[in-house]
């Protein structure tokens, strides 16, 4: 069996930036290549949007050598599903990306789409679960 394929939500991606915890010990799992970190090219979009928001006063130089860490350490693909499952439209390119990609994992600290525990053949788990 290879390693676990995982999609990792937004705000974990963010959290591992700017704090200590569960979501940066995770990313640096996937910097150790315990595991395979698939994003899609819509999810990258979103990441680099949420980097330049103003409450989070990330440093150009902190953006540009977290997003140059994350195009070392992940599988892009390209989504062509469209899903309509979750309450915010938003989160449905989550789980796009974790179908498309065979994902094992979807790991999330969104209520809606921890809500449904799995989807086709992805577990949807908290970075705390996952890591347990």
């Amino acid at each position: 069996m290879g390693k676990k394929r995982i999609v990792i939500d937004t705000n974990n991606l963010i959290s591992a930036l700017g704090w200590e915890g569960n979501s940066r010990d995770l990313l640096n799992k996937v910097i150790d290549k315990e595991y395979e970190f698939i994003i899609s090219i819509k999810q990258l979009e979103e990441l680099k949007n949420v980097l330049d928001y103003p409450k989070f006063k990330f440093s150009e130089e902190q953006k540009r050598k977290f997003l140059e860490i994350i195009f070392k350490i992940v599988i892009v693909i390209k989504t062509k599903l469209k899903l309509n499952v979750c309450v915010d439209e938003k989160d449905n390119m989550f789980l796009e990306c974790a179908v498309e990609g065979k994902a094992d994992y979807l790991i999330s600290g969104d209520g809606d789409l921890l809500r449904l525990k799995k989807f086709r053949n992805v577990k949807i788990v908290s970075v705390k679960e996952f890591l347990g």
